[in-house]
């Protein structure tokens, strides 16, 4: 008997110990980050010296306050408030802690469960599960118990660990989905400011435009007066003076919307939000792209498709390992009495150990899709991250190619604005002189007019342009600001 009880324990124990080893090994495919077209050298930056360095993942490395690259205090203080009030950023750190939470969920599969419970039956059994013919007298009883249940599922082939593994990639994508959002609010912000600063500037144009017409219209009145001109030129006049008028209109209009957009963007309701009237002055800051492997390193979103398809790849895992058996140890102890007094007694102690152990063996196809899902999904995430870095690349490309080609069109254009004001003076000098006739002179000024709102929509598309190539590249890169965690932290408190 000793014998017997000596190779029964030892089958056991090498059953445990193989059932160990077992534990934890993941089913998930070895995840590798796939590969991504990514050029030596950017096609509209300047040449740059064949330096180029793998990408190494450093979205965690602080993105800095680069809007401070314009060195303009009203734009400091609108990115600041942005960032305390702004509630996209706000439902971006509730998803966060959303993802964190279920992480944490997902970790308790690695520890067992403990209930513990009280309760009490009144009732009768029946008398052939007691061995008793038909009519016996059979009691009606009552029972109390009271004790202390477990359960915990050995990880044999990583269902659990998987689970873990793709709830860990889900919260760092969206740490890196609140770095995104962060970026897009503060890019948001200074567009809207800089497209506020030229409108401005166009209503400073519009509004000196007004006054000419309306010293025109009085010039022209004074010599249909005099009997030098006809009635046909006053009737111009008075066309131009309205027409300068209802294109006032228009820019305050859109002043009006672009201010209630930055109202909202600031968390703040549109009617409590004034910002002043501040003109553009050009905007002359030159930012350098780096290397192009270096926006795989930078770019918020990308990281998070890379921690998307790392997500999905541990699904795979958790799919495949339900083809596997499971094992679930089990144990309940405590007290069981038919009295109420005798609950706690000594006596009234009981126990309950052992393993459950299961093996799927048919489910119609429900764990061969749930596998073929979970591929597909991975194979979709892989396709959009490629296509992500793609955009990114065209991103920062369309961008440099404005700046390049901006930086020669305002030069151009100040040119024309200079010559076309020329020929305005000269052609007011001749009518009053009676050598052209006012349609000239319309025509003119109508050409400075022009030029001019050009010249002014060309530096706000240079400002803009400059903090879309930030965006595109990322953010600021070197200087310090808040970590992703405190971040999340600080939108989640406000």
């Amino acid at each position: 008997m000793h014998r017997i009880f000596n190779s029964r324990t030892g089958y056991v124990t090498g059953l445990m110990a193989a059932l160990l080893l077992i534990a934890g090994c993941s089913t998930a495919p070895v995840y590798h980050k796939p590969d991504a077209a990514a050029p030596d050298a950017y096609k509209e930056a300047s040449p740059q010296a064949n330096n180029w360095k793998t990408a190494q993942p450093s979205e965690q490395i602080a993105r800095g306050e680069w809007w401070e690259v314009f060195g303009d205090d009203a734009l400091n203080t609108l990115e600041h408030r942005a960032l305390s009030a702004n509630q996209s950023l706000k439902a971006a750190a509730a998803r966060l802690q959303e993802a964190r939470a279920f992480q944490q969920t997902a970790r308790a599969g690695l520890f067992p469960t403990l209930d513990a419970g009280v309760g009490a039956n009144r009732g009768r059994a029946s008398r052939v599960s007691q061995g008793l013919p038909d009519g016996a007298p059979l009691p009606i009883q009552n029972s109390y118990n009271a004790g202390l249940s477990a359960s915990y599922e050995v990880d044999l082939f990583g269902r659990v660990s998987d689970s873990i593994k793709s709830a860990s990639a889900e919260t760092q994508q969206s740490e890196a989905l609140l770095r995104s959002v962060q970026l897009a609010l503060q890019a948001d912000v200074a567009q809207n400011y800089f497209t506020l600063r030229e409108l401005d500037a166009e209503l400073g144009v519009y509004t000196r435009t007004v006054t000419l017409r309306e010293a025109s219209l009085k010039l022209v009145k004074h010599r249909f007066t005099e009997g030098q001109i006809s009635e046909l030129d006053v009737a111009r006049a008075e066309s131009e003076l309205a027409t300068a008028r209802s294109d006032t209109m228009t820019a305050q209009r859109l002043r009006a919307i672009s201010e209630h957009s930055l109202a909202v963007l600031l968390g703040e309701a549109p009617a409590n939000f004034n910002f002043a009237a501040f003109p553009l002055t050009p905007v002359a800051v030159h930012i350098a792209p780096g290397l192009p492997s270096s926006l795989l390193e930078r770019r918020p979103d990308i990281a998070a498709a890379e921690r998307k398809m790392a997500a999905t790849n541990a699904r795979i895992g958790v799919a495949k390992s339900a083809y596997f058996p499971s094992l679930t140890l089990t144990g309940a102890g405590g007290l069981a009495a038919g009295n109420a007094g005798d609950l706690f007694n000594w006596t009234s102690r009981t126990f309950l150990l052992g393993p459950l152990a299961s093996l799927p063996l048919f489910d119609g196809g429900r764990r061969a899709g749930n596998l073929a899902n979970a591929r597909a999904q991975y194979e979709e995430e892989v396709a959009n991250y490629r296509q992500q870095v793609l955009v990114a690349f065209q991103e920062v490309e369309d961008n440099l190619a404005n700046l390049r080609i901006l930086r020669d069109q305002i030069v151009t254009q100040a040119s024309a604005v200079k010559a076309s004001e020329r020929a305005a003076n000269l052609s007011r000098t001749q009518y009053k002189e009676g050598a052209v006739n006012y349609l000239d002179v319309i025509d003119a000024e109508r050409t400075v007019l022009q030029s001019q709102r050009v010249a002014l929509q060309l530096a706000g598309a240079q400002a803009v342009s400059t903090v879309n190539l930030i965006r595109a590249l990322g953010g600021g890169w070197d200087e310090v600001s808040t970590t992703p965690g405190k971040l999340a932290q600080q939108a989640w408190s406000n």
